[in-house]
């Protein structure tokens, strides 16, 4: 545990040992098939499933620890904190949600995002969290992407980003979160321009406004498998259209077989294959 004590202090980041559907004792439920295992064993295995291969969802931490190098995580967040803007009023008001997400994640806003390596090549890096607010793309999460792209550019890097965002674009901004999907696609524009790779690994889930814009345009788009990605929800989209959707109809697998993604990557495999693709477009 002393990976994850390390991210703590460092960072303020908060790993994620309480995932709602396996319980936070010493032993872990699978939210797929059901299965029970020691959470240490469970958690060794990267929260993956070793009965199904079920690939639960992950906090930014893990990301962090999971993928980047021990400790070469540099936070360039600044203390940006999302606000409400529009005083938004509902059954619970915006800055209820904010609070609650910010104590159940020990982070200000859905995304971490900084500098650190990968096998010793550094990288612009970032993460969603779907514990904050289901990883949705307001003004905080826009601006931190931009940045990221910017110091990108600027120490000549490639861009790393998992997005685990089944939020989309957070309603609770309006139209200061939708302007997100023009103003991150706008910076990728400029890191192309700059002759620099994206990387962008889809996790579940990956939707909305957060698919639109920034996860589908990278120069890789790897999954991890049986992620639902797209636009809208089959439930809503069936609704709409009514008419029985495929099979694994936003899936992964789906999307790879129709040529929306370049590649399913298990999370096992993630690190090596992220080091090799970043080896032949970075040389």
């Amino acid at each position: 545990m002393a990976l994850f004590e390390g991210l703590k202090n460092k960072f303020g980041l908060r790993p994620q040992t309480e995932i709602k559907d396996i319980g936070s004792g010493p032993g872990a439920k699978c939210e797929k098939c059901g299965e029970v295992l020691m959470r240490i064993d469970f958690e060794a295995n990267l929260h993956v499933c070793p009965f199904c291969d079920h690939h639960h969802t992950l906090g930014a931490a893990d990301r962090v620890r999971m993928t980047l190098d021990y400790h070469t995580f540099t936070s360039i967040d600044d203390g940006l904190a999302a606000k409400d803007m529009l005083e938004f009023k509902g059954v619970e008001s915006y800055v209820a949600k904010l609070e609650a997400a910010r104590s159940k994640t020990a982070m200000l806003d859905a995304m971490a995002a900084g500098l650190g390596e990968i096998k010793g090549r550094r990288v612009a890096f970032g993460a969603t969290d779907a514990r904050f607010m289901a990883g949705s793309m307001g003004a905080v999460v826009g601006e931190l992407f931009v940045r990221l792209a910017e110091a990108a550019i600027g120490e000549r890097l490639p861009l790393v980003v998992f997005s685990g965002s089944g939020g989309g674009a957070r309603m609770y901004e309006g139209l200061f979160s939708l302007m997100q999907m023009a103003k991150t696609s706008a910076a990728l524009v400029k890191l192309d321009e700059a002759g620099l790779p994206f990387v962008s690994v889809c996790t579940q889930s990956t939707m909305g406004g957060v698919w639109a814009s920034w996860a589908a345009l990278g120069d890789v788009i790897i999954a991890e498998p049986k992620a639902q990605i797209g636009f809208t929800g089959p439930r809503v989209i069936k609704m709409t259209i009514n008419a029985e959707l495929p099979d694994g109809f936003q899936s992964s697998e789906f999307l790879l077989r129709h040529g929306q993604i370049d590649m399913i990557v298990h999370r096992s495999q993630m690190r090596d294959r992220l080091a090799g693709i970043l080896e032949k477009l970075m040389g």
